[in-house]
């Protein structure tokens, strides 16, 4: 951005005129340390600093000596369109609609270089998505001052289900976003806000007369949004922001304004090749990742005893076959079977070509959602494999995904999605949602430019928004730093359970890739099942036990446990006509093509065939409901996504030889007499 919008930038004022000159110096240092960083991320001019510290420590909220709020009424033009017609009657008050601008009210106009001309808005509500309801029926006021700041009408009192319903909709419309950069998975959860009834009523235009960022004051704990002119206005002008600011592609501007801008993208093909060669190449030198050099496979005597180093407690203490001991030294183990990813195998290879590993070079290509879904597609074509719901990576393929959402719309068919994060698990920030906008919006909260801050100058990470950039941790994938979005399976597979009726499952396998090439695959006898609490409706879909089934990491929560033994036979029982063996021999058909198009291609584009590597991955997947084609109803698995390094404490806990099984398959090769089946 061009921050100092066409003009110099004047001696700084000082930011309290309450202080001394050396007092005031000393402040200003210290805000600059603490939030400068962040500031010039945004593109906030220095010049507004020390008024912005004054602001801040003194919470002055001056917006309104310079700015009014005027409502005006737009009615509906003759050289409206049917497209815009169709899509005012959608809105909560079709017809005449109230709407409000913001303009410069002072007498003198205002002047960007006035170091004085930056100001705060304040939030008029914060929330995480998953608890938006539960405070609208619980903070006093709430409901109705969001419904009011929405230009919501309705009939009847408040609270009520209709106007949380029509509130949580029309959100997407008003919500910023930011995202801690730093602390526990759920605190980086992305956090949603809505501006004060001032900062709500400033209007979108391509080009804007203003700048916005949202800004977190350390010492206050509390979060802003900073106001700043991007040129000079007279009295009466508007106040305006680019509310797709950054964004130069006119097609992805006309997406991303969807929520406010209707457009019809029925023409525009929802085809999803896969990506070109230099994606996985971007990928690749994102992630830092050193490929290997060529080494030959490694041949250790049939009675080696293996020296094991490892970070992970449960291979500790599970980890008993006599031919596997355990060092403290890196530099003197066989096998680093490690819990972190690696990076640099090309040193490793050429130093150390002897040492084996618990991982894959470039195996980001199955554990990271939108890459899984990238090398899908040498199985199924554009559309993907039955094996897996149709996805796409909304920073990558926004107008297809906007494309297949309308044509569905227009043809009836159900259109349920569900919004995950690339770097989360355990179902945090995942939602399922039929709202278009509201996916749209997801894409904003995800991290875009790779800063490297030290933890205390930048707790947050701004999203890709106007006068903002946004900040990854280091070392993370940069070009999988997206939402992804799938299709949510509505005709789920349901298992009955007694005590509650019937509900959503979904099951586990553990898989050991012992080779690329040969392709040398085996999944693990046990599998794990994870069961919702409720039973399965296509409502209420911000009720968490009704449309999720990981309930292990909430002590509130009731977690139902069923070991795969019992699972079976009470399975069949529910489902005579589907015999577990056969369900689950489609189940490792889909396995089997995954890895296959994982390893068809060389590095990057595919798994590394690097001949020390061994891995255990494990595979979450759900079964639907489908037709052959000759109309008969089947069972269709569907993978939801692979995982490095799982959880395995349940595996330990029931079945205590499970480390012997993995550790005689990948690095013994003795599969015989392991829990464990040979798929390739």
């Amino acid at each position: 951005m061009d921050a100092g919008a066409g003009s110099e930038s004047p001696p700084a004022e000082r930011g309290d005129p309450g202080l001394t000159a050396e007092e005031d110096a000393r402040a200003r240092a210290e805000f600059a340390a603490l939030h400068g960083l962040a500031l010039r991320a945004s593109g906030v001019p220095e010049r507004y600093w020390g008024r912005l510290l004054h602001k801040l420590e003194h919470e002055v909220f001056d917006a309104g000596e310079m700015f009014g709020i005027m409502q005006v009424q737009e009615v509906e033009e003759e050289s409206e369109g049917e497209e815009a017609r169709e899509a005012r009657k959608k809105q909560p008050n079709p017809g005449g609609e109230l709407c409000y601008k913001v303009i410069v009210t002072s007498e003198n106009g205002l002047q960007a270089a006035d170091p004085n001309s930056i100001f705060l808005i304040d939030h008029a509500w914060t929330c995480r998505v998953e608890r938006a309801r539960q405070q609208l029926q619980q903070v006093p006021g709430l409901l109705h001052r969001m419904a009011s700041l929405m230009g919501i009408e309705f009939h009847g009192e408040l609270p009520s289900a209709e106007a949380e319903d029509l509130v949580l909709e029309e959100m997407w419309r008003f919500n910023q976003t930011y995202q801690l950069a730093h602390g526990t998975a759920e605190e980086k959860v992305p956090v949603w806000y809505v501006m004060d009834e001032f900062g709500s009523r400033i209007q979108h235009s391509d080009t804007p007369s203003f700048a916005t960022a949202p800004f977190f004051y350390m010492p206050q704990q509390v979060a802003y949004t900073l106001l700043w002119p991007l040129r000079d206005l007279d009295t009466g002008e508007e106040v305006t922001r680019d509310f797709a600011y950054g964004e130069a592609d006119p097609l992805i501007r006309k997406c991303m304004l969807l929520p406010w801008v209707p457009a019809d993208l029925l023409d525009f093909s929802s085809s999803t090749p896969e990506p070109p060669d230099e994606h996985y190449q971007a990928i690749l030198e994102e992630n830092k990742e050193k490929l290997p050099l060529a080494i030959s496979p490694v041949a250790y005597p049939c009675d080696h005893v293996f020296k094991v180093y490892t970070d992970i407690q449960l291979v500790f203490s599970h980890l008993t076959h006599p031919r596997f001991t355990f060092t403290q030294s890196e530099a003197d183990a066989d096998i680093l079977y490690n819990f972190s990813h690696f990076k640099d195998y090309r040193t490793l290879s050429q130093e150390r070509p002897n040492v084996l590993l618990n991982q894959f070079p470039c195996e980001n290509l199955l554990t990271v959602k939108d890459c899984l879904a990238s090398i899908a597609r040498r199985a199924g074509g554009p559309e993907g494999p039955a094996w897996l719901p149709r996805t796409f990576n909304l920073r990558t393929e926004l107008p297809q995904f906007v494309s297949y959402f309308q044509q569905r719309e227009r043809r009836g068919q159900d259109n349920h999605w569900i919004c995950k994060p690339w770097n989360l698990a355990r179902s945090l920030d995942t939602h399922i949602t039929r709202s278009l906008h509201s996916i749209i919006r997801h894409r904003e909260s995800t991290p875009k430019v790779s800063l490297k801050p030290r933890p205390r100058l930048l707790p947050m990470s701004w999203p890709a928004g106007e006068g903002c950039v946004t900040v990854q941790e280091r070392g993370e994938p940069l070009s999988s730093a997206v939402q992804v979005v799938s299709k949510y399976i509505e005709n789920p597979v349901l298992f009955l359970r007694e005590d509650v009726g019937p509900v959503k499952f979904d099951v586990r396998y553990v898989v050991l890739l012992r080779s690329v090439k040969p392709l040398r695959l085996f999944v693990y006898d046990v599998f794990w099942l994870r069961f919702s609490n409720r039973p399965f409706a296509l409502d209420d879909l911000d009720d968490y036990e009704k449309h999720f089934t990981v309930m292990n990491y909430d002590p509130e929560v009731v977690l139902k446990q069923v070991h795969c033994n019992e699972f079976i036979p009470e399975f069949e029982k529910q489902y005579p006509e589907f015999p577990w063996k056969s369900v689950q021999a489609d189940i490792f058909q889909a396995f089997t093509e995954l890895f296959q198009v994982a390893c068809a291609k060389p590095p990057p584009l595919g798994l590394c065939n690097y001949p020390s590597s061994r891995a255990v991955y494990a595979i979450d997947l759900m079964l639907k409901w489908d037709n052959c084609p000759d109309g008969k109803r089947m069972m269709q698995p569907q993978i939801l996504e692979v995982n490095f390094n799982p959880d395995c404490e349940r595996a330990c806990r029931y079945h205590p030889s499970f480390f012997n099984d993995v550790f005689s398959t990948l690095y013994l090769d003795e599969p015989d007499h392991c829990h464990v089946t040979r798929l390739t």
